[in-house]
């Protein structure tokens, strides 16, 4: 099975903005503020291995059906994906602002009842808040969807698993910076916009199957 680095890239630069600023962000953004920085991420990373393996495999077994219901499949998820995040990046600030309190207050509950003392304790309890919190989240329903469309599962994997990996990386290190500073919505927009793009590539090979 050959690495296809181009749809490496492609997960990544989809799935790394669609993780800012939700709830894996912050709740990698919370756990660093408990606990041991490296053994916060060691613990996040790992659950992503997991979780993206799961998506890349439910995306393989998906790209075994008929080309038809494979791009019809991938198509519904392209959209699901643009509109979740056009409608996050047009939302009003105030209105995200009290929704990511929200996730905010329900994962410092979490952890707080974690009472992780030791390194393997941290790691363990940060893999489970992101493995329990994150199941059916969009990063792995686009990660299913690429890994049915390109036939490239490997490739998914490793751009996906780097996108998440990042994303918590900075959330630990500099979480609380990156949020005073970066656009979010219009990460989020651009985003939308090559799904959508996608979305509508799937339909063109559609029509022409």
């Amino acid at each position: 099975m050959t690495f296809d680095l181009a749809a490496a890239a492609i997960a990544f630069a989809l799935i790394f903005p669609s993780e800012f600023p939700d709830k894996t962000f912050i709740a990698s953004l919370v756990l660093a503020t408990r606990f041991k920085h490296l053994w916060v991420w060691l613990g996040i990373v790992a659950a992503f291995a997991i979780q993206m393996a799961i998506a890349v495999l439910a995306g393989s077994l998906l790209s075994f059906l008929p080309q038809r219901v494979v791009l019809g499949v991938t198509f519904v998820l392209f959209v699901v994906g643009a509109v979740v995040l056009i409608k996050g990046g047009l939302t009003s600030r105030v209105v995200e602002r009290a929704a990511e309190d929200d996730e905010r207050q329900e994962i410092e509950s979490k952890v707080a009842a974690a009472h992780a003392t030791s390194p393997w304790r941290v790691v363990v309890t940060s893999f489970l808040v992101i493995f329990i919190a994150e199941w059916g989240d969009l990063s792995q329903l686009l990660t299913a969807g690429l890994a049915a469309r390109t036939g490239s599962p490997v490739s998914i994997f490793v751009g996906s698993w780097i996108a998440v990996s990042a994303v918590c990386g900075i959330a630990v290190v500099v979480g609380s910076w990156v949020k005073g500073r970066v656009s979010i919505w219009r990460i989020r927009l651009v985003s939308g916009a090559l799904l959508v793009a996608l979305a509508v590539w799937t339909v063109v090979e559609f029509v022409k199957v």
